[in-house]
């Protein structure tokens, strides 16, 4: 433990930041998971409103500091490929059926 004032401080400060971070890292986490099962499930309107809410949890932490920009990219990117693997044959038949 610290003995000096400023030393206190600083280790309060550091452990709110912590537990601040923490949260919101488990929260993405969390929303990541729900998108990959979302997707894996099959269902395509659910599996795309996950996505996008999980995205938009990347974006925070990316927002807050808590990953670095270029992990928060690759992580959206991963996302959306497992979406497009798995529903670019849906869409596609979708299209034609509207247009036809």
């Amino acid at each position: 433990m610290p003995k000096l004032p400023t030393s206190k401080k600083s280790f309060a400060q550091s452990e709110k930041k912590r537990i601040r971070n923490q949260a919101v890292r488990s929260r993405m986490r969390t929303f990541i998971k729900k998108a990959r099962l979302a997707i894996e499930a099959g269902d395509i309107e659910n599996a795309e409103n996950t996505l996008k809410v999980a995205c938009c949890e990347i974006d925070i932490a990316d927002r807050k500091g808590i990953i670095h920009r270029n992990q928060a990219a690759r992580r959206k990117s991963r996302l959306t490929v497992l979406f497009n693997k798995k529903f670019s044959t849906q869409k596609e038949e979708e299209k034609t059926e509207k247009e036809g």
